[in-house]
């Protein structure tokens, strides 16, 4: 009997990550500006019947091409990534299987001091966005070589300098047999964003102000989203 309900449970259309009211995400959009900011996502996917998920680190864009608008929940939207081809997690992957995406945003430890009241405990700040969806893999040589250069451009946009691409080119068509490449065709996502929003109003700014003048860019990061919080 205990079998059957983790199966039915598993299978719920609904199931997902735990969010408290309080940590949802204000819009869509925050959902959006983490996978940008934060895109080296962990890919999970279920093992044959007996055998461990398997899990994988790697980057992921949104598709340039997609046409659409990106919703609420990022339901019918599209992500692109790659890994490495000799990953057996790539030989595993079947087009039409079912996958999560986690990215993991901003997060810091909350030391109790900061509160300055007794009773108190410590806490742990995060942000995170899981994306449910189901994966096809890119079989054709041009469409990966495709993948790899819309992610280098997100990249460089983002995170680089504008390196110029055109001449590593040939380069990159001598290394894209190990290159296995993706669409990920997304059904849903949930944001958590868990920062402070159950304590009061100034213990809140006080947690604030400490991560933001912190030596820790992670904590700086942290502060800057709290900061966005309506």
């Amino acid at each position: 009997m205990t079998a059957t309900v983790s199966s039915e449970r598993i299978h719920r259309k609904d199931y997902g990550m735990y969010v408290p009211r309080q940590y949802h995400e204000p819009d869509g959009s925050w959902m959006v500006d983490l996978i940008d900011h934060d895109p080296l996502a962990l890919l999970t996917t279920n093992g044959d019947s007996g055998q461990a998920p398997s899990a994988t680190h790697l980057p992921v864009i949104r598709d340039p091409d997609w046409p659409g608008s990106w919703t609420a929940d990022l339901a019918g939207t599209r992500l692109l990534g790659h890994m490495n081809a000799r990953n057996p997690h790539w030989s595993a992957l079947r087009n039409g299987d079912p996958i999560l995406l986690i990215f993991t945003g901003p997060h810091a430890y909350v030391s109790p001091t900061v509160y300055r009241t007794t009773p108190a405990a410590p806490t742990w700040n995060f942000t995170s966005v899981h994306v449910h969806g189901i994966v096809e893999k890119i079989e054709g040589f041009e469409e990966t070589l495709s993948v790899v250069k819309s992610t280098v451009r997100a990249f460089e946009g983002f995170f680089g300098t504008g390196w110029d691409m055109s001449e590593s080119v040939d380069y990159f068509r001598k290394i894209l047999p190990g290159v296995g490449a993706f669409r990920v065709d997304v059904r849903r996502a949930e944001g958590m964003f868990k920062l402070s929003q159950e304590q009061q109003p100034e213990v809140r700014d006080r947690v604030q102000q400490e991560f933001a003048h912190s030596e820790c860019s992670r904590q700086r990061e942290t502060a800057r989203l709290m900061g966005r919080l309506p």
